[in-house]
């Protein structure tokens, strides 16, 4: 059995569920639809739930079908025979064929051409491929994950993206959150960052408390790839042991770093208190938990509240966030 390696970092309520998600998920059969923005880890959540399944001794391949030509697309997904086009000098498995017995991952599954979509339909349906070129069909043994960082449900209205192929994929749906609404979550990324990539420095690189502030302010639109970048960017760069604000990149050095507690206004249309009143202590939340660097008990403490009446505050919050039907969210 392969040992597991992938790691997903974070103690955040959305992740720990992921993770009690991907334990249920993961030694089933079942076809996964990973939703998300780019950054957020798809393919890591992919490649556990590869590591944790039954397969997990066999191949896990990867596909960005957002990076293959449409034209080339079906002969690498499925191989093709000698002669088929021009310039096939010789058989050549496909992708699939690579992956028997093992896990197929899809990524970007949205960019896929209309003429690909109704073939893999129906290796999802008949579970067989034929090669370009080929006179029959043959059966493969793959379990299937997709990933897309669009609103495929949109694109199905949209005319872009077939229905039938869109409920066949997303058997289990899992939504994964942007870094912005598990900012708890940063401090604990930048030190597994600075860990890996302070390895082989004469000195570590750490991060000053000023410059932690702008780093968990900013809304990182990029996710945990911009994240891990950023970092490794001021390791390579830094003249002093300790990263401070001026060395922050101008992206983040200009965002608002020191964010205004919201006044909303009565307008003569009125206004909804309780949103208000909410939106306002949201902010206050987000504001301990920034100062004690997501430590709930000292959150708790600077609030004046017991930490269980912080973790249901913010589990009510969490839940008003990720209401979404017909998908996990998480």
């Amino acid at each position: 059995m392969a040992q597991n390696t992938t790691q997903i970092i974070g103690t955040h309520a959305l992740i720990q569920k992921l993770h009690h998600l991907i334990q249920k998920v993961a030694r089933t059969e079942t076809t996964v639809l990973i939703s998300g923005e780019s950054g957020t880890g798809k393919e890591l959540v992919a490649r556990k739930l590869h590591e944790q399944s039954l397969r997990n001794a066999q191949p896990f391949v990867a596909v960005n079908c957002g990076t293959i030509p449409g034209d080339l697309l079906e002969s690498e997904m499925f191989g093709h025979q000698k002669g088929s086009f021009t310039g096939a000098i010789g058989h050549r498995p496909g992708m699939f064929q690579l992956a028997h017995g093992g896990t197929m991952f899809l990524d970007e599954i949205g960019e896929m051409n209309p003429v690909m979509q109704v073939k893999f339909l129906r290796v999802l349906q008949d579970r067989e491929i034929r090669p370009v070129g080929a006179d029959m069909p043959f059966k493969v043994d793959v379990r299937v994950i997709a990933a897309t960082n669009k609103d495929l449900a949109h694109e199905v209205e949209a005319g872009r993206f077939r229905e039938d192929l869109f409920y066949r994929l997303q058997v289990i749906p899992i939504m994964l959150p942007p870094l912005r609404d598990r900012r708890s979550d940063i401090p604990i990324l930048i030190e597994h960052f600075l860990h890996k990539h302070n390895e082989g420095r004469p000195y570590p690189i750490t991060i000053s408390e000023e410059a932690m502030v702008l780093l968990w302010e900013y809304d990182w639109p990029g996710n945990v790839r911009e994240l891990e970048n950023t970092l490794e960017r001021l390791v390579i760069l830094a003249d002093s042991p300790v990263v401070r604000p001026d060395q922050l990149p101008a992206n983040i050095r200009s965002f608002l770093s020191e964010k205004k507690i919201p006044r909303p206004k009565l307008s003569e249309e009125g206004m909804d208190l309780n949103a208000a009143v909410e939106e306002f202590e949201n902010r206050i939340i987000d504001e301990a938990l920034r100062r004690t660097k997501g430590n709930k008990q000292a959150a708790a403490r600077l609030l004046g509240l017991k930490r269980t009446t912080l973790v249901a505050k913010l589990r009510r919050k969490r839940d008003a966030d990720y209401t979404a039907p017909q998908a996990y969210n998480y």
